[in-house]
């Protein structure tokens, strides 16, 4: 019964530490990577349609996306789901491809993004700690129902706090990684 719950909690607190990762994904920093678009959405004949699944998204170079529309007649949608999305993104139509230049970030960017991502870490803090007291709630209230001893009870206690420090752990060193790419110019 208790190793269920210690694996629901490693489970649900891996869920977090992907959340954080896909939440980080979208702070851009000063390189070119498809997953920045993830978040746009393109009216797709009446609809809103993801991105990538309307265009091809790559990689030109460090500083350039090449946008590839699969039909040529929504190349003027996509451009002004661009421009709508609060990414701070132009991009310019040549031909069959539309580019899509990262602009440099300048300090006050800097600092602002990584503000955000130290917001997101601490967002994944809290839902690991809350993940570890629904846990420890668990615990106790099977030991109120006697199905365990106190020091059964104990033990699980100290397996549960390891388990949420080794994902405090990550999201700090994940945290640090992304203030490191991010300061990088």
């Amino acid at each position: 019964m208790i190793e269920d719950f210690k694996k629901d909690a490693q489970e649900r607190m891996a869920k977090a530490i992907d959340a954080l990762g896909n939440n980080f994904n979208k702070i851009r920093t000063g390189r070119a990577h498809p997953s920045i678009l993830d978040t746009v959405s393109v009216n797709y004949y009446g609809s809103d349609t993801p991105l990538s699944q309307v265009a091809n998204v790559t990689v030109l170079d460090a500083r350039t996306l090449g946008v590839s529309p699969w039909e040529k007649n929504m190349t003027p949608e996509i451009e002004k789901a661009i421009m709508k999305s609060d990414l701070g993104l132009n991009p310019v139509t040549t031909g069959g491809i539309m580019r899509i230049p990262m602009p440099p970030l300048t300090e006050e960017t800097r600092k602002g993004y990584i503000k955000q991502a130290r917001s997101e870490a601490e967002g994944a803090r809290v839902a690991i700690r809350n993940i570890r007291r629904d846990v420890l709630g668990d615990i106790k209230s099977l030991l109120k129902d006697k199905e365990i001893s106190e020091d059964e009870e104990r033990r699980a206690q100290d397996d549960v706090q390891k388990i949420t420090d080794k994902y405090v752990a990550q999201v700090d060193t994940a945290l640090a990684s992304k203030e490191k790419d991010l300061m990088e110019i």
